[in-house]
């Protein structure tokens, strides 16, 4: 097992390792003690792995009350939020308590806005049960809700007091869920780690305990020194400016990694054009998207993306404070107008080929 600190306002443990599900109970009240654990998790995820917790739970002496929300992104909103809160009072817990998160990003972000905001703030853990949300989403401290006008436009920043990431769980996942998160894990490599990209170009079969304890260790440093976002942490959001765009467009048909994995290949094409890139740095990120089975290709047009991507919490004016690649293992915040932007991207389909 590996363990990382994670050094923000409130110090926490991530635990990555075997088997940690059926320890949960007694590592969650190492962390925090209580009495009552509020788990929070999804109608797919609860029907997994749901009494396996409770059980860990029951043998640490918690009492476990369970609210259960429908899987997907339709959920991340107010209203789930709203309701969670409502359970939470009805159930009586108080702030010497724990919320639980079981499931993947979704859970987590809901889980976190939730416990953020109850009482002004009770403890929260955080056992991811997809890829993407063990290398990026349970880690960190920020949580986002969807509104109709766009996505993560309500958001807070409430730190966990641990993550318990369950590498057996990860290797049960399907392949398609599997391959979303390796979406982030090419993110992480672009970003700040291009001996990892290497690992990813050259080899498909991963060391899962290895793998997420570097992109883990990524962004412990960047949040550790930018916990609330005000710069450098920005960075972690390559992709996202358009892969969320993508996303509200299809109206959340296109995942997260997969909108992620398009908006990389986008936003790299964008670098390429405007010099801020080499063609081998483009070409190794389509390359190894590719291999992972992930899409480069969106049927959106450019001022549709741009349309959408107006409402980014990284607008700025006319402007959008982009994420592109230097090159591989290092990006840069790049301030880019809106008509630039569309320019460039405009020829999007031709450079990268038929559209999804």
């Amino acid at each position: 097992m590996k363990t990382i600190k994670v050094r923000t306002q409130r110090e926490y443990s991530v635990y990555i390792g075997d088997s940690l599900l059926d320890r949960a109970g007694e590592y969650i009240y190492d962390a925090v003690g209580g009495d009552i654990a509020a788990i929070i998790t999804d109608d797919v995820v609860s029907s997994i792995y749901l009494n396996r917790l409770r059980a860990s739970m029951k043998n640490a002496g918690f009492k476990s009350v369970v609210f259960t929300v429908r899987n997907g992104e339709g959920s991340k909103n107010v209203f789930t939020c709203s309701r969670a809160l409502e359970f939470l009072a009805d159930n009586k817990v108080t702030r010497t308590d724990v919320v639980v998160a079981l499931g993947g990003g979704v859970v987590g972000d809901i889980a976190v806005f939730t416990a953020a905001t109850y009482l002004q703030g009770v403890p929260c853990v955080l056992i991811p049960t997809t890829l993407l949300a063990a290398v990026d989403a349970s880690v960190g401290g920020k949580a986002a809700l969807n509104m109709e006008t766009g996505k993560d436009l309500v958001g807070v920043f409430h730190q966990p007091v641990l993550v318990l990431t369950d590498c057996k769980l990860l290797e049960e996942l399907p392949p398609r869920v599997f391959v979303e998160g390796c979406s982030e894990i090419i993110k992480f490599a672009m970003v700040a780690d291009s001996e990892l990209f290497n690992m990813l170009a050259n080899d498909t079969s991963l060391d899962l305990e290895e793998v997420v304890a570097r992109c883990v260790d990524i962004k412990r440093i960047i949040v550790g020194r930018d916990e609330f976002e005000n710069g450098e942490r920005r960075l972690l959001d390559f992709g996202h400016t358009i892969g969320h765009a993508v996303e509200f467009l299809s109206k959340f048909m296109i995942s997260h990694g997969k909108a992620v994995s398009i908006g990389m290949a986008v936003e790299a094409l964008a670098a390429f054009r405007l010099g801020m890139c080499d063609q081998d740095c483009y070409n190794g990120l389509i390359d190894t998207l590719h291999k992972y089975g992930l899409p480069v290709r969106t049927r959106f047009e450019a001022d549709e993306l741009m349309r959408a991507a107006m409402t980014d919490k990284k607008r700025r004016g006319d402007s959008l404070l982009m994420v592109f690649p230097r090159k591989v293992g290092k990006c840069i915040l790049s301030s880019v107008s809106i008509t630039e932007y569309e320019k460039v991207i405009k020829q999007r389909t031709s450079a990268v080929g038929e559209m999804l």
